[in-house]
């Protein structure tokens, strides 16, 4: 994922959505997807756009944040819809920064406190016999095989499970936000939640602090969420990560 020219111009579907309001490319996905904001007299919205893709969907997405949202901070659902080709979500701006725009790429100390701080929150915030969600080793086998992704044998039998949780899914940095006062403060790219091994988020989170802040970070995030480190799991989820 990247940063897009600013001046990337935008489909006719992402236009009608927004109507008036002036739009900027703020995102680009592998895929070709991109995300943009959309800034009018009602506000920030942000437009989500892109090839329709088996391994999540808009539509997915949709569903999982109107689930999360009685329960923990996340972006509101205001429309969902695609075509032949692509698929498209508009969600309201929420407040504050990414842990990876620059003010907090310039201050990882404090980021990757706030990162830990909030995936222990929403493990412990959504309730895991409500969630109608997996995300477990065999949904994400299932899931890439749909996709002629073959997962090797050592990953489709996971570690005994530490603790079951409804899972972010796709836990990097990029999706905690977080205050001027360094405190998380919502999540967003759901569109993977489920019920999973704590590890399964955990590991993901652990493995994008090299990538984001450089290495050295993963003991402060460890810390911050409350856990010891646990190489057999941690290894076991980025390898399954990496694989699908």
């Amino acid at each position: 994922m990247s940063i897009p020219d600013t001046r990337l111009e935008a489909p006719d579907v992402v236009r009608r959505l927004a109507g008036t309001a002036d739009l900027e490319a703020v995102w680009v996905n592998k895929i070709g997807g991109v995300t943009f904001r959309a800034t009018g007299p009602d506000g920030i919205r942000y437009v989500k756009w892109g090839p329709q893709n088996a391994e999540t969907s808009m539509r997915a997405e949709a569903e999982r944040l109107r689930w999360a949202a009685p329960y923990t901070p996340v972006p509101v659902v205001r429309d969902e819809g695609r075509d032949a080709a692509h698929e498209w979500l508009v969600t309201d701006a929420l407040p504050d920064r990414s842990a990876v725009d620059p003010r907090w790429i310039a201050d990882p100390a404090r980021a990757v406190i706030a990162l830990g701080r909030g995936l222990r929150a929403l493990h412990e915030t959504l309730p895991v016999d409500r969630c109608p969600f997996a995300w477990g080793v065999p949904e994400r086998v299932e899931n890439a095989a749909v996709r002629g992704i073959r997962v090797p044998e050592a990953l489709r039998a996971a570690p005994p499970i530490d603790r079951a949780v409804v899972c972010h899914g796709d836990a990097c940095a990029p999706n905690t936000l977080v205050d001027d006062d360094g405190e998380w403060t919502a999540h967003v790219d759901l569109g993977a939640l489920g019920v999973a091994d704590r590890w399964a988020d955990i590991a993901v989170t652990a493995m994008s602090l090299e990538w984001n802040y450089g290495p050295g970070w993963e003991s402060p995030f460890l810390d911050a969420y409350g856990v010891a480190a646990d190489p057999v799991r941690q290894a076991f989820y980025r390898d399954l990560w990496n694989a699908t």
